[in-house]
C-alpha cells in the first residue's frame, strides 16, 4: 500500500509519546510538532491509529496547505480540491477552525467561506449540494490557521478520538481520556501492567485513569466502542481493511479480559462520581474488575503488599476552593504514601506544582502537560523502602476506613508535637468534660517549632471537629523545614484525635494587606451547632478564617449572660452576635447589635433564632428616636454609628456595652480606616456616653502590645479584667486577649461630647 501523510493532534505535552505510540502501530517517519506529530502511513495504518491511539485527538488527512491573506484566500484554495472525489454529496458534512490568523478575525466567517466553496465545488461538477450537519455528520473537515498558513484536511478519525463511549453524553469531566492515558504512561504504568501490579486512584472521579489503566492492560483498543468513524464516508475508504483491523481488536479484547490479573481500586469523596465511575466501569466492559468506594483520599490504604502505581488528578480550583484546603489534602496525602505505600510508584497531576512540595516527596521526573488551556505538571514518584506485610486481621481487599486509621503511628519527625497534644488532650479533655465546654483550644504554637493552633469542637450531632490555624513562618524560617513541621503536625493532630480527615480544617493565617484578610475562604456552606453554657451556635468550619466563635471571649459571653437579666445590652462590632446570644437567653430586656457585614448579621440573626430569640436586621440606621424590636441587628460602620449616637442630645443608653473591635481594618465599606491602638481611645469615650449609670463596658483586643489610653484610665474607672476572662484553655503567655470592666466613677455624670472632644485634643 501507499503510504500518506498525516498529521496526528494530541494534547499540548505529549508529543513525545506519540511519536512513540505512532511508530509501533506502524506510522512512517513521525515526527514532533506543537500540537501533534507529523508522520505517513499507509489506510491500514491511518485505521489502527483511529482505533489504537490512546494519546491522540484527531487523525488528519491533509489536503492542502496554501498561504492565508484573507477569507477569500480560504475559498480559493478549497476550490483547487475536487470535492466529489473525496465524498458523496449524499453524505452531511461539517467544518471545524481552528487556530488564528491576523487576516481573519472570525474563525465563523472562515468555516462559511470553506463551506461556501466546497457547495461550489460540487455544483460546477454537476452533483446535488451536500447537506451540512454540526451534529451527526457523515464528513468533518478541519481547516487550522495558523498566521500566514492555512490547512484544509479531512479528519479521518471523526469525533475527538478521547471520546471513548463509555463516558455517559453531556457530562463533563475534569480529565479527558487521552490525557489520562498520556498520565498513566508518564507515571510508568505500562513497564508495571505486565506483571499484573495493582493500580490505585485514591480521587477517582468518574474512574477515567482506572478504566484507562485497565484498558491498556487488558490490551483493549481505546476505539474499540465507537460506532462511526469518520473515514466511512471517505471515497478511498477500504471497507474490507476495516472489517480485518476491527476483528482483530475484539480479538484481542477477548483475550485481554479473560487473561487480565491487575486489580485496581478508586475512591471519591463524593458518592456521585462513585457512582458515576461504577457505570463508566459497567460501560467500559470491566464490570467487577474496579473496586470502588466513598471515601477520603487520605485513608487510603494498598490492596495487598505488591507494589504497583498509585495515580491521581487531585482537584483544583473547582472541587476545592483554597489553598488551605489544598495544603492539607497534599500534606496529609504525602505522609500516607510514605508510610503505606513504600516501594510504590506514584504519578501526580496537578495544575497546582507550587504546592507538589507539601507532599514532603522528592519527584524523579517531572513532565509537563497541558488540560485543555490549563498549564499542568506531571510528577513521577519512587517511594523508598517496602511496604510491610498487612497484618493476619487486616481485610487485604479492602482499604482502611478513615475511623480505622486514627491509631497509625504518626511520622517520626512529628512525635514530639504528637507527645505535647496527647498531653494537652489528656488535661485539657478532663477540664472541658467537668465545664461542659463543648468548643476549646488544645494546642497553640506550645511548641515553637509546630506555630499551629488547634480548636476542638464537639458539635451537637455528636461529631468532633479540629480546626487549624497555621501561623506563618517568619523569613527566617526555612521554607522546606516549615512545609514538613506542617505535614507532621496534621498527621499528629488526625492520629491523635482520632479524626478522619474530612473533620480537620485547615487555614492559614498571616498579615495580609487591604481587606483580603476579610475575604471569604470558601463556599461549603455547612453549617454545625455547638453548644456554650447552654447557647446553640452555629459555627462553619470551612468558609471564613475564623469559625463564627471567638473561644477566647468564651468566659466574657458567660459573664455577659449572667449579668444581663432584665438589662438592655449593646454589642458593637458584633461579628455572628454569640455575645448577644448569651445576653439573651440571660434574659436581657433588649439586646443591639451592630457590624457592618450582612453574611455576619445574618449569621446572628440565625444564631438568635436557633435560641428561640426572633429578632429584626435593619439594614440601615434607624433614625433617632425609633423605638427598636426587642433583639436588633443595626448594619452600620461601628464607629460613624458610635459618632453619630455621642452627638445625640439625648443618647440611647445601655446597661451592657461589648466592644470588641477588629486591631485593624480599611474594608471598603468603612469610612476611612480603623486602628484600634490609634482610635481606641475616642471609640471607648464615645461608647461611654451610651453607658446608663451603673453600667458596665467591656472592652476587649487581641492586638499584642496594647496600652490602654491614659486618658481613659484617668476619666472612668477602668479594671483590667484579662485573668478572669481567660479559660483554662488560653492560659498561655502571652494572652490572646485583653479585657478591661469600664465604668463610670462614682457618682460621675454621664460623659459629654464636649468631654469626648477634648479628649481628644488632649490625647
Amino acid at each position: 500500500m501507499e503510504a500518506f501523510p498525516l498529521f496526528v493532534t494530541c494534547p499540548r505535552g505529549v508529543e513525545p509519546l506519540l511519536v512513540a505510540e505512532l511508530s509501533a502501530i506502524g506510522a512512517l517517519d513521525a515526527k514532533e510538532a506543537r500540537g501533534g506529530v507529523a508522520c505517513r502511513a499507509t489506510t491500514e495504518t491511518a485505521y489502527r491509529a483511529c482505533l489504537w491511539s490512546r494519546l491522540a485527538s484527531r487523525v488528519l488527512l491533509p489536503l492542502q496547505r496554501f498561504e492565508l491573506s484573507d477569507a477569500q484566500s480560504i475559498y480559493d484554495a478549497a476550490q483547487t480540491v475536487v470535492w466529489p472525489d473525496l465524498f458523496a454529496s449524499q453524505s452531511r458534512f461539517a467544518i471545524e477552525v481552528a487556530g488564528r490568523t491576523p487576516g481573519i478575525a472570525n474563525t465563523h466567517f472562515a468555516g462559511l467561506r470553506l463551506k461556501d466553496a466546497i457547495v461550489d465545488g460540487f455544483r460546477a461538477a454537476g452533483h446535488e449540494r451536500p447537506d451540512v450537519d454540526t451534529e451527526y455528520p457523515d464528513i468533518r473537515l478541519h481547516l487550522h490557521l495558523d498566521r500566514e498558513h492555512g490547512t484544509l484536511s479531512l479528519d479521518l478519525a471523526g469525533e475527538s478520538l478521547h471520546r471513548r463511549g463509555y463516558r455517559a453524553r453531556g457530562v463533563e469531566a475534569p480529565l479527558k481520556e487521552n490525557l489520562a492515558a498520556a498520565i498513566l504512561v508518564r507515571a510508568g504504568w505500562p513497564e508495571l501492567m505486565a506483571g499484573d501490579a495493582p493500580l490505585v486512584d485514591p480521587m477517582c472521579g468518574s474512574g477515567t485513569l482506572l478504566i484507562e489503566g485497565l484498558w491498556m492492560a487488558a490490551d483493549i483498543a481505546p476505539g474499540i466502542l465507537r460506532r462511526r468513524w469518520g473515514f466511512e464516508a471517505w471515497l478511498d475508504h477500504q471497507p474490507a481493511t476495516w472489517k480485518r483491523v476491527r476483528a482483530e481488536a475484539s480479538e484481542r479484547r477477548d483475550v485481554g479480559l479473560a487473561q487480565l490479573g491487575v486489580r485496581a481500586f478508586g475512591r471519591d469523596l463524593e458518592p456521585r462520581a462513585i457512582q458515576a465511575a461504577r457505570a463508566n466501569a459497567e460501560r467500559a466492559g470491566l464490570a467487577g474488575k474496579i473496586q470502588l468506594e466513598v471515601g477520603d483520599a487520605i485513608a487510603v490504604r494498598p490492596l495487598d503488599p505488591t507494589p504497583g502505581v498509585i495515580v491521581t488528578n487531585p482537584p483544583y480550583g473547582e472541587r476545592l476552593a483554597t489553598d488551605a484546603e489544598l495544603v492539607k489534602l497534599y500534606s496529609l496525602l504525602g505522609v500516607t504514601l510514605a508510610q503505606h505505600f513504600r516501594g510504590w510508584q506514584f504519578g501526580f497531576f496537578t495544575a497546582r506544582d507550587d504546592l507538589a512540595p507539601r507532599l514532603g516527596l522528592r519527584a524523579s521526573k517531572i513532565s509537563s502537560l497541558y488540560n485543555g488551556a490549563i498549564a499542568c505538571k506531571m510528577l513521577r514518584f519512587e517511594i523508598p523502602g517496602a511496604t510491610p506485610a498487612p497484618r493476619a486481621s487486616d481485610d487485604a481487599a479492602r482499604p482502611a476506613s478513615a475511623a480505622g486509621d486514627a491509631t497509625t503511628a504518626v511520622p517520626e519527625l512529628a512525635e514530639d508535637f504528637a507527645n505535647r497534644l496527647r498531653k494537652n488532650l489528656r488535661h485539657l479533655g478532663k477540664w472541658a468534660k467537668r465545664g461542659g465546654v463543648n468548643a476549646w483550644r488544645v494546642y497553640d504554637a506550645d511548641l515553637p517549632e509546630y506555630a499551629v493552633a488547634v480548636d476542638v469542637y464537639d458539635t451537637a450531632d455528636g461529631e468532633r471537629h479540629a480546626h487549624v490555624q497555621e501561623y506563618a513562618a517568619p523569613k527566617t524560617v526555612d521554607p522546606a523545614r516549615a512545609e514538613k513541621r506542617l505535614r507532621g503536625a496534621l498527621a499528629g493532630i488526625a492520629s491523635v484525635l482520632e479524626l478522619p480527615p474530612a473533620r480537620l480544617h485547615y487555614k492559614l493565617r498571616q498579615s495580609q494587606k487591604g481587606t483580603s484578610q476579610y475575604q471569604r475562604q470558601g463556599d461549603a456552606e455547612q453549617m454545625h451547632v455547638v453548644v456554650e453554657h447552654g447557647c446553640k451556635l452555629y459555627v462553619n468550619f470551612d468558609d471564613y478564617l475564623d469559625t463564627g466563635v471567638f473561644l477566647d471571649h468564651r468566659p466574657i459571653r458567660q459573664r455577659i449572660g449572667a449579668e444581663a437579666a432584665g438589662k438592655r445590652m449593646l454589642n458593637l462590632f458584633c461579628y455572628t452576635g454569640v455575645a448577644s446570644v448569651h445576653a439573651a437567653v440571660g434574659g436581657a430586656a433588649q439586646t443591639v447589635s451592630v457590624d457592618m457585614s450582612n453574611t455576619y448579621l445574618d449569621w446572628a440573626q440565625r444564631n438568635l433564632l436557633l435560641n428561640g430569640q426572633h429578632s429584626q436586621l435593619y439594614e440601615r440606621p434607624p433614625l433617632p428616636g425609633t423605638r427598636l424590636v426587642k433583639h436588633a441587628l443595626v448594619r452600620a460602620d461601628c464607629m460613624v454609628w458610635l459618632e453619630a449616637q455621642a452627638k445625640l442630645p439625648s443618647p440611647p443608653q445601655f446597661d451592657l456595652i461589648f466592644l470588641d473591635p477588629p486591631t485593624f481594618s480599611n474594608s471598603k465599606k468603612m469610612e476611612g480606616t480603623l486602628d484600634i491602638q490609634r482610635d481606641h481611645g475616642r471609640m471607648i469615650r464615645d461608647t461611654m456616653t451610651l453607658l446608663a449609670p451603673g453600667g458596665t463596658l467591656y472592652f476587649s483586643t487581641n492586638r499584642r502590645g496594647f496600652k490602654l489610653d491614659t486618658l481613659i484610665e484617668s476619666q472612668f474607672a477602668a479594671q483590667d479584667i484579662t485573668a478572669q476572662t481567660l479559660a483554662e484553655d488560653f492560659k498561655r503567655p502571652p494572652p490572646a486577649h485583653k479585657c478591661w470592666a469600664i465604668q463610670r466613677r462614682s457618682g460621675g455624670l454621664p460623659v459629654s461630647r464636649s468631654a469626648a472632644i477634648a479628649g481628644d485634643d488632649e490625647d
